[in-house]
Order: structure tokens, then C-alpha cells, then sequence
């Protein structure tokens, strides 16, 4: 790897650019690896080289892959938990994992020496996209690479504003015990017992790593964000209701994060060899805040195609139809059509556990997808329907206003514009 000091006059020519050194490019490097692109020239920019622990992933997925070596903890069996009572859910084929950022980094970094990618600590300002070649520019407008394909993975905002925008926020501890005070065969995915907020839904969960050592959680879907005090006495909340002494607790590393859960548009493919990828690129699920199974199914994707001589455009991250079942799904949470803790419950109580997971992931066929509409509260989430499509309907209209006529014609002539 070399890395690139100060501001040098020569742009670094390359194959392909990662914009942004995060958890999303930190994947593709490692795919890129995995594929043996020795040969392919790549340059990541950015200001900060992630190292050790900023974040923890928790994802679905099948044992066997590239992310075992790494993993921190996995269970076969979660709980989740409502006021009516406990239910134990076995995941087979599946398993439910955690996955610290420090392996993740690190594996990268051992992917940027391997291939020989070039490192340029600045911030991307814009990309210029001429459709042969982009030019990534410092904020100063300096050209830093000029790329056959850019991979851009910073935080980006939608196309245009949704009609309902919620947040996925939280906090978590890492809580050390002197003694055994955790079972680590025993994860829980979802409680929710927590204090229900007046517009959304809260829930905890608890993600043991050993028998002393476990990740505690307290997470809202909701629009608006809480205070540090309003976090903090939610976690002790919650260990109250796990039974847990926060006294007998010492914690050792503190997590926050926010994560857009709306059904507004992000553009994938803003210009011909520019694409996005994370959460810009489409990897959050609307309807949960899931990112990270779409993010490392996106990196698999482009080193594929590169390895292939093909544009490393990955597929859209979920299926069309269920993006439309998560504006659905946000639109009847947010008009409290249903509660939260319900409609979970539900999805749980009528699906195998599987199919909700795969259905979370995108991952279901049509036929399975009918079996989760159906296992949702019927009248309400019809309201949502027809809601949902009239707020299409008129957000269209707003967007393709009929153009004025041209003189002397007595119909409207162009096209329709916003597109």
C-alpha cells in the first residue's frame, strides 16, 4: 500500500476509487482481495484511516462465508420478548452474528497492502464525471484521482424528502461483570417490554459474548432523536427489566448511532462511473434500519464484476415490491394505524423465523411475501395501502406539473420534467 501525504500536483490515475474509508469500502476491499485483483489499480480517499472498535454490526446470515474468521459471537437461537410473554426462535439455516469494526478494518488494511492500493488522506470534495473517466477533487476543487470507476460510499441525502422519514437511533454498553452474570448461548433480538414511545416503537436487546462480557442495547424507530440523559435511563430501564444490577456493571465501551429508516429515493447511480454504495446507495432497509448484510452483498457483487471485465454495479439492494411493503409498513407505524411491538409480534408469531429474516434481507420470493402481508394486521395496514398510493399520487403531481402550452397549439408539448 502506499499512502500519499500532503496535496501532490499529479492526480493518481487508477482503475477504481473508494470515496469514503468506512465500513462499505472496508467490505469491497476485502473482496477485491478475495478475488485476487492483484492487477487492478485502487486508491482509497480519505481523511481518516478507520482502526479499532467505532462500531458493532449485528446480521443475519449463513454459517460458511468470509466473515467467520471475524466474527465476535453468533447464535443458532435469539429470544424475542413482549409484554405477553417470551418467544425462543430457532434460526436454521440461519444464524444471528455480531461483528466488531476492529477485524473489519483490519482485514482492509491487509487487502490495501496485498493489492497495492494507494491511500490519499483528504476529504472528496466533488466528482466529475465526464463518462470515460471521473475526476475526484479535493474540497479546494484540487483533482486528487482520476478513476475509471468511483465507489462512493459517504453519507449522501435522499433524492428528495419521503413521505414519512423516521430515524433508527440508539445506544448500547458494553457492560463487564466480575462474575457469570450472562448466558452467551442466549442472545435476545428483540424486547418489548421497554416504555413505548407516543409515535413509535422501542425495544432492547442483549448480545452476550461470554458469560461476563455482553453487548445491552436500547433502540427506538421513531422521528425524533433522545436526549444523552433519555438513552442513558433507558438502558438502565431495560437492565432492570433483564433483572440486572447496573451497580454490579462496569462499562467498559459506549455505542450510540442513527440510521435514516424512510421511503425516500437514493440515487444508486448518480453519473455513468459514479456509484454509491452504503446507506446512499440504497443498503438501509426502510423499514428496520438494517444495513449491513445489503452492504456486504453489494461489495460481493462489484468484486465480481470487476474480476469479470464487467462495470461494478452492484443490483439494487432490496426487491422493488419490498420497498413499496416498507413505505407501507412506515406509513401505518407512523399514522399509528399499528403498534410497533404488534406488528413485530406477529410477523414473528405467523412466519417461521427464517422467512421474517429473509424477508428483512430481501431476500423472500413473491409467494413468501404474501405470507408475511398476510400475517400482518389486515385493516389497518389496507388504510396504510390506500394512503400510501394517494401520497404517491400526489407527490407525482407535484413533481410533473403539465407543461404550459406552446403558442398557437392547443395541447401541451415536451416531456414531463423531474425525472
Amino acid at each position: 500500500m502506499w499512502q500519499r501525504g500532503g496535496v501532490d500536483p499529479t492526480p493518481v490515475d487508477v482503475d477504481v476509487a473508494l470515496v469514503g474509508g468506512g465500513g462499505a469500502a472496508s467490505l469491497v476491499l476485502a473482496a477485491l482481495d478475495r478475488h485476487g485483483l492483484s492487477g487492478l489499480r485502487v486508491a482509497v480517499v480519505d481523511p481518516v484511516h478507520k482502526r479499532g472498535q467505532d462500531r458493532t454490526w449485528a446480521f443475519w446470515d449463513t454459517p460458511g462465508n468470509d466473515l467467520d474468521p471475524m466474527l465476535s459471537a453468533s447464535w443458532s437461537r435469539v429470544d424475542v420478548v413482549t409484554p405477553a410473554g417470551r418467544r425462543v426462535l430457532s434460526l436454521a439455516p440461519l444464524r444471528y452474528a455480531m461483528l466488531r469494526s476492529a477485524p473489519v478494518y483490519d482485514r482492509a488494511a491487509e487487502a490495501e497492502r496485498r493489492l497495492g492500493a494507494t491511500r490519499i488522506g483528504a476529504a472528496a470534495g466533488t466528482l466529475d464525471d465526464d463518462g470515460h473517466r471521473v475526476t475526484v477533487r479535493d474540497t479546494d476543487g484540487r483533482a486528487l484521482v482520476r478513476a475509471g470507476w468511483v465507489l462512493d460510499s459517504r453519507p449522501r441525502p435522499p433524492r428528495r424528502p419521503g413521505r414519512t422519514s423516521w430515524l433508527q437511533h440508539f445506544r448500547g454498553w458494553w457492560l463487564a461483570a466480575d462474575g457469570p452474570t450472562f448466558d452467551p448461548d442466549r442472545a435476545v433480538l428483540m424486547d418489548f417490554r421497554t416504555p413505548q414511545p407516543a409515535r413509535g416503537v422501542s425495544f432492547g436487546y442483549l448480545l452476550p459474548v461470554s458469560d461476563r462480557y455482553a453487548l445491552v442495547e436500547y433502540t427506538e424507530f421513531s422521528p425524533d432523536l433522545l436526549t444523552d440523559s433519555g438513552y442513558d435511563a433507558a438502558l438502565r430501564g431495560y437492565l432492570d427489566l433483564l433483572g440486572i444490577d447496573p451497580a454490579a456493571l462496569t462499562v467498559r465501551e459506549v455505542e450510540n448511532g442513527v440510521i435514516p429508516m424512510t421511503d425516500a429515493p437514493f440515487v444508486a447511480r448518480p453519473s455513468p462511473r459514479v456509484v454509491r454504495l452504503g446507506t446512499a446507495g440504497g443498503a438501509t432497509r426502510p423499514s428496520t434500519g438494517f444495513t449491513f448484510s445489503a452492504m456486504h452483498r453489494q461489495a460481493a457483487q462489484v468484486a465480481a464484476a470487476l474480476a469479470a471485465g464487467r462495470p461494478p454495479v452492484p443490483r439494487p439492494a432490496y426487491p422493488r415490491r419490498h420497498l413499496w411493503m416498507d413505505a407501507v409498513a412506515l406509513r401505518a407505524l407512523d399514522r399509528g394505524h399499528v403498534g410497533g411491538a404488534e406488528f413485530f409480534d406477529r410477523l414473528f408469531d405467523r412466519n417461521p423465523p427464517e422467512r421474517v429474516l429473509r424477508f428483512l434481507d430481501g431476500a423472500t420470493s413473491p409467494a413468501e411475501d404474501l405470507a408475511v402481508m398476510r400475517s400482518s394486521p389486515l385493516l389497518p395496514m389496507t388504510g396504510a395501502v390506500l394512503g400510501d398510493a394517494v401520497g404517491r399520487l400526489r407527490a407525482r403531481i407535484r413533481r410533473d406539473p403539465a407543461p404550459a402550452p406552446a403558442p398557437g397549439v392547443g395541447s401541451p408539448t415536451g416531456g414531463q420534467a423531474g425525472r
